[in-house]
Parts: structure tokens; sequence; C-alpha cells
């Protein structure tokens, strides 16, 4: 079996693997940012707050943070003004906030400038994904790498529900890749995003990250970094920076998710609900972006799909980052532990940074749908794995649809 080496910020999941399985290989797929003079450690949240625990913008343009979030931070020993100030960078484990229930990310308006953004590195961790099981404990022939493309531009053009999450970690400043999903609770005003569980939460040894946010069609234009070194903030993040003020991941990610191995893979996807950081127009990301993808949890088993397109931000070598790329295969399958569902596994090329971006195919119903999204692949680049979406994500997809179900 090949030697595994974490390619994301991300965990991986877990199981026994076979002699002939590339498993060991697998590593995760979120990227972290080099740390600028200011930049910060990314920490953990998880979904279980109340639909208040983002910070409203007042009628100045001035984030402020309701009374009910700080009666919340509060509980947790936590005061606002410290956290904004750079309290949030303590990782102690005693103050890690693990528990779903525990998800707190107050705004801290301006902390995801330019810089932050644009830094991405490859990560020193790695991380999983999967879901259902038709084929379980099945593992098809890897596949032949297929070589990554650039999305041309603009890319809200040409993939606009995609974009990047941004997250603080005890490791660093990290970045993952993201789709803006339909929900259903609000029709053509969806607030939701879909990633992988690992960029939102350290899983069984850590808690809820910390600052996240997502950037719809990052880098709209396609500038080089030398470019985006000189870019104004509107130019990185054309249709603004919306912070998740609830994230959602699976039990079974939190309770066995690693940073290595694989454990947890099969369930490592994660709903974000998000708010403008300066309040906005009062549209929805959904109506901000004019697209959002629905989301199939009965897709067909993968020798039934013909073409399954993953989006995302790779950014370990040789890719920087920057650029959005794709990648469109005929999906196998991959099975890390008989006990776990079976995940959709595609050759592509794309490195760390692709986590949690999202993968179309044509769903149940013949149309186009997210059905999975990037979690793991081997250290030497050339396929991902991802979950297959069943009753479990479809939990965590309603429980937060149903949250906001009533504003």
């Amino acid at each position: 079996m090949r030697s595994t080496r974490p390619l994301l910020s991300v965990r991986r999941g877990r199981g026994a693997r076979r002699r002939n399985s590339p498993v060991l290989a697998a590593v995760a797929l979120a990227s972290t940012l080099a740390l600028t003079a200011t930049a910060c450690d990314s920490g953990d949240a998880e979904a279980g707050g109340d639909a208040s625990a983002s910070a409203s913008a007042a009628s100045d343009g001035k984030i402020t943070i309701p009374d009910d979030i700080k009666d919340r931070l509060k509980e947790h020993g936590i005061d606002v003004d410290k956290w904004k100030d750079g309290a949030w960078k303590d990782w102690s484990k005693d103050d890690w906030l693990r528990e779903a229930q525990d998800y707190i990310n107050p705004i801290i308006e301006g902390l995801w400038d330019t810089d932050r953004m644009r830094d991405a590195e490859e990560p020193d961790k790695s991380v999983d994904d999967s879901d259902l099981s038709d084929d379980q404990g099945v593992t098809d022939p890897e596949p032949a790498p297929v070589d990554a493309k650039a999305v041309p531009t603009t890319y809200h053009a040409n993939a606009p529900a995609s974009g990047k999450v941004f997250f603080d970690s005890p490791e660093g400043t990290m970045v993952c890749s993201a789709t803006v999903v339909q929900d259903p609770a609000h029709p053509g005003k969806s607030n939701m995003v879909w990633t992988a569980g690992h960029c939102v939460h350290a899983g069984k040894e850590g808690g809820w990250y910390r600052n996240i946010a997502f950037v719809p069609s990052y880098n709209d234009k396609g500038l080089s970094q030398a470019e985006l070194g000189s870019a104004a903030r509107e130019e990185v993040a054309p249709y603004g920076v919306w912070w998740g003020d609830w994230a959602q991941t699976s039990d079974q990610w939190i309770e066995q998710g690693g940073a290595t191995g694989g454990d947890g893979a099969s369930y490592d996807f994660a709903v974000i609900h998000v708010t403008p950081e300066k309040g906005g127009s009062g549209k929805s990301l959904e109506e901000t972006v004019g697209s959002a993808l629905p989301v199939d949890f009965n897709a067909p088993a993968a020798g039934k799909i013909q073409t399954m397109t993953a989006t995302g931000y790779p950014a370990a070598a040789p890719f920087d980052g920057e650029t959005m790329y794709q990648c469109a295969d005929k999906p196998g399958r991959l099975s890390l532990n008989t006990a776990d569902p079976t995940m959709y596994r595609i050759g592509c090329t794309m490195t760390g940074g692709s986590s949690g971006g999202g993968w179309v195919a044509k769903g149940s119903d013949g149309k186009p749908a997210l059905v999975s999204n990037t979690s793991i692949g081997p250290v030497t680049a050339g396929w991902l794995a991802g979950p297959r979406l069943g009753e479990v994500a479809k939990g965590v997809y309603d429980s937060v649809s149903g949250k906001y179900a009533g504003q």
C-alpha cells in the first residue's frame, strides 16, 4: 500500500483497507493559507445554535453582535470584544467548541482581506468524505488520471454556484471549495452552501473551525497572483464575503473524522448557512449570484452515471489556488471500509484546496444536480473520491434548511 500524506487541512476517513486498495494514499483536499503578519489560526464551530448566531449590520454599516449571540458566547466564557480583537486564536482544548450545538461564528469585519484570501498553500493535514452504499465493500480499478481544465472566465458566467470557503484552524488559515445549493424552505432565495465536513470541523480530535466565510466566484476574472497583489477586495470577492452563521456536518464525521487515514470519509460533507458580512441589499446569496444547485440524495450508483463533473480551486502544486478548475469523468466505486457507504471516485489531477467542491451529474430526475463533494485523493494526485449522498446527508441538509424556515 502506498504511504499517505495530507494535502489539505481536512480530515480523512477511517476504516480497514485491503492490501490492494489505494485508500492509504487518500489525503485531505483542503488547503492552508500562508499566514500574513495579522493572520489567524483556524478554529471549529458546529451546527446547533440559533439562526441569529450571525452578526447583523447596523444602519450605519457597522457590524454588531446580537444580544442572544453575546449571551451564547458568554455561556462559553467568550468576551465578544476580546474575541474580535484576537482571542479567537486561543485553541486550548478546553475552549475549542466541539459539539454540534456549540457552533459560534461572530463576524469580524475585514478579517478576510485580499492577502489572507490570496496566499493559499498546501496544508499539513488530511481529510475524507463519503455516503450511502449500493455497492458497499466494492472498489473498482483505479481510474486513469484526467487532467483538470481551467474554467473559462468569468467564473460567474460559467460556474456561478461555485466559490471558496475560508476558515481558521490551529494550524493556520485554510481554504476549501464549496457550492451554493437550493433551500427547500426558501425557493429562489437560498443562503445555503455545500462543502466537506473537514472544512468546518476537525473531527474526533478537535472541534469547529473559526471565522468560516464563503466567497462566491472567487477571483472571477482569473487574475494572476501578481495581479491579485494589487487587486481591490471587490475584484477578489465580486459578490461579497458571506459568513457562516450556522454550520452542520454529520455526527459520523465529528465522532470518527481524523487528520490522516480515512476515518469518517464516507460522511465528509457539511452545509453552511451564510449571511453577508456588511448586510448588503437584503438579497439572499442565491439572488446575489443568480444560481443554486439542487441536491440529489438518491442519485444513481456509480455504474449508472456516464459523467460526473467536479469543480474546485486546487491550491497545492502545481496549482496556486487562484484559478477554478473542473474534471469530468465516468465515476467508479471506492470502499474504505465494508461497514461504511461506498464512495464515488473519478480520475482528476486537482490537488489540495479543491476539497469540498461540488460534484454535478444528472440526478434521479435527469437534470443536473449536486450529488457529491470532493473529500480525498492520493498524495500523487490522479483521482478524487467523494461521498455518495444518502439519508445522513439529507438529514444534515434538512436540519439547516428547517432551522431558518420561518425567517
